[in-house]
């Protein structure tokens, strides 16, 4: 059975890569791998089966096909490695060509041909590993050396299982499906991330076998099947029902263009019309800013020009109303611009301290800020951080701004830096806090909702935009609340690795 479960995961990730749009040669390549190692172990599942010459050849015809590809894959996937060279993929081709004709001559029945393609196959697999290896150590600290130590690991433990032939094949399924998450997920950089993906399926397929253990039992007096064959059924068609959604959704797209959603789960429409609302907010949000921005510059500079012309002061401080009410006006529609148009923060290393110093350098020269101690506790040595400046200094001097307002009868405003240690990296946390009134609980829920607002004259987009930003960056953003004391905002941002 292990042997069929290694077939099947071949099949299903040489499908997935092939059917997938992109088609990067990394993908293409490890398709081809994968392709082989079906050919090989389907040649040795039939023939237990249905013994014949042709499984046979079948599997050593896939076995001869591993080296090449296996040593093609190495290439794409370490393309600054230096130890396997592109000669080394000509010479393993022509090598596996002979040994591919030898099997179709006379020759093709000598005892020794079996062992001859096996330590072959062998010999080339281990010099992928060497190289996996040296490439992994001279690579630097970060997210990719972490992706290939992973790939050592789980290299390390097939040979480890290799006279176990049951278990080898399982380790070498796993370790096949953990490569097409590391490919196809390139963004997946940590270990849990990865066997997060992994162990979800590994959940349903459990729930599902239980689920047909249940039923069987419920309905059939007889004997069920054993629970390992049944739970490999439902992992294989968890695996695979992905793939074979996207072949029929091309072909009924083909057939029926009309019917859009037809394999959009239902439970995802929503999410769906959520994607496509925010697609044309995007698209409406220009030319709806163009349109209220041009009557309002007119309405202002005619309020402008009848001021300089008014003789009683009752008509000047109308007209300043006007005024500073269009103004008020115009900073709505660039809030909701900032709301509506996509972020595409442009990351470069900064030190996260001067932002901050900045921000606040600001605050304190605002006329609000009459009446509030600020507090400045920065940590002198923070690593770098990849940041579009302009979007972390909005977001700084935003949260300031709303902890001032808040403390209308004076009050503290703290903003600290500190350097975060843990085993997925280092990050710098920024905390900004005041004294103020504080906010209630059901407040708090809803905080980063577009156009919640407790304020009389406000948009409720100022918050919803920070956390947009924080989110475009990598980062977290979160906060807490009691009534009566006050309000702290954590902001957890990645540094540079």
């Amino acid at each position: 059975m292990e042997i069929f479960m290694l077939m099947a995961v071949g099949i299903t990730a040489s499908v997935a890569l092939m059917i997938n749009k992109k088609r990067e040669p990394l993908h293409l390549s490890f398709a081809a791998l994968c392709v082989a190692i079906t050919f090989h172990k389907g040649g040795t599942f039939f023939n237990q089966f249905f013994p014949h010459a042709a499984w046979r050849l079948i599997e050593l015809l896939g076995l001869v096909a591993i080296p090449t590809l296996a040593i093609h894959f190495s290439r794409d996937l370490f393309p600054g490695q230096t130890l396997v060279k592109k000669r080394d993929i000509r010479t393993t081709a022509l090598f596996a060509l002979g040994l591919a004709a030898l099997l179709f001559t006379p020759l093709g029945r000598w005892p020794h041909i079996v062992s001859l393609i096996y330590f072959y196959a062998d010999a080339a697999l281990l010099f992928c590993y060497l190289s996996l290896i040296l490439h992994a150590r001279k690579k630097a600290a970060g997210a990719e050396k972490k992706r290939l130590v992973y790939l050592i690991i789980a290299c390390t433990a097939a040979i480890a299982t290799y006279t176990l032939p049951p278990l080898f094949n399982l380790i070498i399924a796993g370790m096949l499906y953990f490569i097409l998450i590391m490919i196809v997920h390139p963004h997946l950089t940590e270990l849990h991330d990865l066997m997060t993906r992994a162990l979800v399926i590994l959940i349903v397929a459990l729930f599902t076998t239980v689920l047909f253990y249940l039923v069987i039992g419920f309905f059939s007096p007889g004997p069920a099947p054993p629970f390992l064959l049944v739970f490999m059924v439902s992992f294989l068609i968890m695996i695979a029902v992905g793939p074979f959604q996207v072949v029929l959704k091309r072909l009924f797209t083909r057939l029926a263009p009309e019917i859009k959603d037809v394999f959009t789960s239902p439970f995802d429409l929503d999410e769906k019309l959520e994607r496509e609302k925010a697609l044309l907010l995007e698209k409406m949000a220009p030319v709806f800013a163009h349109e209220i921005r041009n009557p309002l510059g007119s309405i202002k500079g005619a309020a402008q020009i009848l001021r300089s012309e008014a003789v009683s002061e009752e008509q000047q401080n109308l007209l300043d109303v006007i005024t500073q009410e269009v103004n008020r006006l115009n900073r709505v529609v660039s809030q909701f611009l900032d709301y509506a148009r996509p972020y595409s923060p442009e990351l470069r290393p900064r030190p996260i301290n001067a932002v901050i110093e900045k921000a606040l350098a600001l605050i304190e020269a605002n006329s609000l800020a009459a009446g509030i101690d600020i507090h400045w506790e920065l940590h002198p040595h923070l690593p770098l951080v990849p940041m579009d400046q302009e979007q972390i200094h909005q977001v700084i001097l935003n949260i300031a701004i709303n902890a001032v307002e808040a403390m209308p009868e004076g009050g503290t405003l703290t903003v600290r830096t500190s350097r975060i240690e843990s085993d997925t990296g280092d990050a710098v946390g920024i905390t900004i806090r005041d004294t103020g009134a504080g906010m209630p609980r059901e407040t708090l829920k809803q905080i980063f909702t577009p156009f919640f607002t407790t304020k009389e004259r406000g948009v409720g987009l100022g918050l919803a935009v920070c956390e947009r930003i924080i989110r475009g960056h990598g980062g977290k953003i979160r906060v807490k609340s009691i009534p009566g004391k006050g309000t702290i905002f954590y902001i957890r941002l990645e540094t540079v690795r």
